[in-house]
């Protein structure tokens, strides 16, 4: 579904923000793009959709390359849910929802039927006519990714989705959308920084570190069998973690 040949991205002060990564993601596969702020997560992320242009390498989505598809229409087919969503505030949150859509040219009854399928999917069946400043922050990110379906989308990018939430909210939301990609049959791209939220979420992990891919695998494989001392020590510190929570309960 998503490869990444070669994939590097050099800004105009000379560093390499991403470098030579190279990896696939399959169709219906939940991959987590795990790295320390800085590591150049987001930067790759952003390349899927064009948001970012690639200085070399080539990444194919569902077997045509992006650069080959016109930017803006590329994105339509594309969700995208960033951390603080980005609705917009004077329109209701149907209307939130339905923009992709109308911008496609839907016509009014499908995409009325659309936004009430998505905002009954995420949990929130009867807030079309509120605000955004009238939910709560959970709730806008629920919408978001509402949004980010609304043209039918089978590929979701997540650009640390719950940050800043509350960990009751977060929690409750990383199940909401591990379930709803299971659901959908999407394929899920997500940027984080939180070791637990990639293990516990993502059937695999790809662990950048400057720009660097370092290891992509199951959270099973990189927890047996680390590749390079930075995941290895990643790895060590989700065991510490872990083995500190069971210590509290002996």
């Amino acid at each position: 579904m998503i490869t990444f040949a070669g994939v590097g991205k050099r800004y105009q002060a000379g560093t390499w923000a991403v470098h030579d990564v190279s990896f696939e993601i399959a169709a219906g596969e939940f991959v987590a793009v795990l790295g320390e702020s800085g590591s150049g997560k987001t930067t790759l992320l952003k390349m899927v959709n064009r948001l970012v242009e690639p200085t070399e390498g080539t990444i194919i989505v569902d077997g045509k390359s992006v650069r080959e598809t016109d930017p803006v229409e590329l994105r339509r087919t594309i969700g995208y849910v960033i951390q603080h969503v980005g609705l917009l505030p004077h329109l209701t949150i149907g209307a939130n929802v339905a923009m992709v859509p109308k911008l496609l040219g839907w016509d009014p009854a499908k995409t009325s039927a659309r936004v009430e399928e998505l905002l009954a999917l995420v949990g929130l069946p009867e807030m079309s006519q509120r605000y955004p400043d009238q939910l709560s922050g959970g709730q806008r990110q629920r919408i978001g990714v509402a949004r980010a379906l609304a043209a039918k989308s089978k590929i979701m990018l997540l650009d640390e989705p719950f940050g800043g939430l509350d960990p009751i909210t977060r929690v409750a939301l990383q199940t909401e959308l591990k379930k709803i990609h299971e659901e959908l049959a999407l394929t899920t791209v997500m940027v984080t920084h939180d070791m637990v939220e990639a293990l516990t979420l993502a059937d695999r992990i790809a662990i950048v570190f400057r720009g660097v891919l370092k290891q992509v695998g199951t959270p099973s494989e990189l927890l047996a069998h680390p590749a390079d001392p930075y995941v290895a020590q990643l790895m060590g510190m989700a065991r510490q973690q872990a083995a500190q929570l069971a210590s509290l309960s002996a």
